[in-house]
């Protein structure tokens, strides 16, 4: 098993200003670190990757689509757009040396049309995805879907669609992930979400219901980790959480109040916790 921490809870943009926190991350026991892929600066992210590499640190990167650059949306354009933002997304997985790109990369983050998804829509979205795993593959990289709760997507938003999406692009280079935080909303039994999608599964965020230290909060933590070994789930086990520390994604995330006394502590306790979960 490999424990890693995604970094939005510090930062939207790695740089070197953030170097500490790595060397950090690696001293607490953090096997690797997932990276916001949202500025395409390809020799930025090659720079990080020799000292990830120099830290001992693994990496996944993990991206969004936006409203003009939307893999469903009904515009040739807007559609070419999204093909576009996920080829320079994965050119910086390339460069920084990662294998994976997560995230709900279906379709746009936040974008609502007032009711579910369309036939067409999901078709778009099934054509789009397969053309941009294409190019993933020649650069090594695995395109990994993740649904989120209905508040925040309306395309995706449980594993069954999700699983179902995935198989029906049927390219080696789609699988999805399974996210604690939007299960905990979405699925009326989390052992069956994750069995539901175990042939696709290849990654794992661990978050809880209020986005705060895994562990302290509502998710049915039983029933996660021991379905996950059940179907013996061997990928990263990533922990997202979300604070106060960045006002655009706080904003985004809507996190209006401090959840934990410190990153410091979140960090820590994930990690102890995910481990007697696992290990214990």
């Amino acid at each position: 098993m490999k424990y890693g921490m995604n970094l939005l809870l510090w930062t939207a943009d790695v740089d070197d200003s953030h170097l500490p926190i790595l060397e950090q991350l690696k001293q607490w026991g953090y096997d690797g670190v997932e990276l916001p892929i949202f500025n395409f600066d390809t020799a930025k992210f090659q720079s990080l990757g020799k000292k990830l590499d120099e830290l001992g640190l693994g990496r996944s990167a993990v991206t969004v689509c936006t409203g003009d650059a939307n893999p469903i949306a009904e515009s040739p354009s807007v559609r070419e757009a999204a093909v576009d933002r996920l080829k320079q997304a994965i050119d910086c997985c390339q460069a920084v040396g990662c294998s994976m790109l997560c995230g709900p990369i279906h379709s746009a983050l936040g974008e609502f049309t007032g009711r579910g998804p369309t036939a067409e829509e999901w078709q778009r979205g099934k054509e789009t995805l397969a053309q941009v795993a294409d190019y993933a593959q020649q650069a090594g990289v695995t395109l990994v879907i993740e649904y989120l709760n209905r508040f925040e997507c309306y395309f995706l938003n449980c594993a069954e669609d999700c699983v179902r999406f995935v198989r029906e692009i049927g390219h080696p280079n789609v699988k999805m992930m399974y996210d604690t935080f939007h299960a905990n909303i979405e699925e009326k039994n989390p052992a069956r979400a994750i069995r539901t999608c175990s042939d696709q599964l290849v990654h794992v965020h661990i978050s809880e219901n209020d986005r705060s230290t895994p562990g302290e909060g509502g998710v049915d933590w039983d029933a996660t980790f021991n379905t996950l070994k059940e179907i013996n789930y061997d990928g990263w086990l990533m922990v997202e959480a979300f604070g106060l520390a960045l006002p655009d994604l706080a904003a985004a995330t809507k996190i209006w109040r401090r959840m934990f006394p410190s990153e410091e502590h979140l960090a820590k306790n994930a990690l102890a916790f995910m481990k007697s979960r696992w290990e214990g």
